[in-house]
């Protein structure tokens, strides 16, 4: 997806955002519709396009969320290091990816079905040729015949400028559930972890 030069940008925030309102709309709508276009490649099943659209520094990660009392809310979620659903490179997706082409992904055989919500999309800054970027997301799947499950969270992306173009540089998901009823996490999320 193409993306507007930084010079057509105008001045900026202390957040490294546009101050400009039309500059603001325009990247609004291109950070969208790069996530709306992935979601669509996830869904289709279109994994190898989809490899195409991370930086080769990505970092995928999805900690695990605990319950805890309110005064230990910061402690919600694992940090980086500890425990993770995801905690992946490029390296590791591109295997995850070939698994599922080949045939090996078991948790994958029939294939799921799945759809991608994301909303409430948010610039939150922008460095250099990075923009962080949240927003909340909804992943409906069947499976078979009456398997259904669902995931919904809140995820904080780093897209990079690459040239003309959008790249993944960071995702983190953070879930609402703090106990994953599913079978396993499947394509939905690119790999194959069963329940533990």
């Amino acid at each position: 997806m193409r993306i507007a030069s930084e010079s057509n940008a105008g001045t900026r925030n202390p957040d490294g955002l546009p101050e400009s309102l039309d500059a603001k709309v325009r990247l609004q709508y291109e950070v969208e519709q790069f996530l709306y276009e992935e979601a669509a490649l996830l869904d289709e099943r279109r994994f190898s396009e989809w490899l195409d659209f991370l930086t080769d520094d990505i970092h995928y990660w999805m900690p695990i969320r605990r319950t805890t009392t309110a005064k230990d809310t910061e402690n919600e979620f694992t940090e980086i290091g500890q425990m993770a659903f995801f905690d992946d490179d490029k390296e590791l997706l591109t295997a995850r990816v070939r698994k599922m082409a080949v045939g090996y992904a078991w948790s994958e055989d029939p294939p799921s079905r799945t759809r991608h919500f994301v909303t409430n999309v948010r610039l939150i800054a922008m460095h250099g040729d990075d923009i962080t970027v949240e927003a909340n997301f909804h992943l409906y799947r069947t499976r078979l015949e009456s398997e259904e499950d669902g995931w919904r969270g809140r995820r904080q992306d780093v897209l990079r400028r690459v040239g003309s173009q959008f790249r993944l540089a960071k995702r983190h998901i953070y879930l609402e559930q703090t106990v994953l009823l599913s079978p396993n996490l499947s394509n939905s999320f690119l790999a194959e972890r069963g329940k533990s």
